[in-house]
């Protein structure tokens, strides 16, 4: 495996490690912070649904971080992964459609998040051919 390759691996999961602590975090313990940054409103959510989600987003810290550490020696990891970003193409754009209020960064953010996800996905799918040595089977 060249260098290069394992280095944009190691930084793409570093980053979505990055990314999903900050997502769950905020989520997790100041949920009022993300109503006032996604929605400019006070934060009501009776069923704890933004802190459900938070846990979901912790979960998938936890996958990538260990991800991290062992795709190199266990390239199915990287699948694995990939699912997982995949499984988030669909929810951000029904939140936006959806939800009553939205700042502008609320707005930014979840337009951004499905097609980043599906770029992630695929770019790990491609990675893990790459390293499998599947790229030449048939599709």
């Amino acid at each position: 495996m060249n260098a290069r390759l394992r280095k944009r691996t190691n930084l793409l999961l570093a980053g979505l490690v990055l990314l999903d602590i900050v997502l769950s975090g905020t989520c997790l313990f100041f949920p009022k912070l993300w109503f006032q940054w996604f929605h400019g409103a006070p934060y009501v959510d009776p069923q704890a649904l933004l802190r459900r989600t938070g846990a979901v987003w912790a979960a998938f810290t936890l996958l990538q971080l260990i991800a991290l550490f062992r795709w190199q020696k266990y390239p199915h990891w990287l699948v694995l992964i990939a699912g997982v970003r995949l499984t988030e193409i669909f929810s951000d754009w029904i939140y936006l459609a959806l939800c009553s209020t939205i700042t502008c960064f609320g707005r930014a953010a979840l337009l951004i998040s499905p097609p980043a996800n599906l770029i992630f996905g695929l770019i790990l799918l491609k990675t893990w051919e790459r390293v499998a040595g599947t790229a030449s089977a048939p599709r």
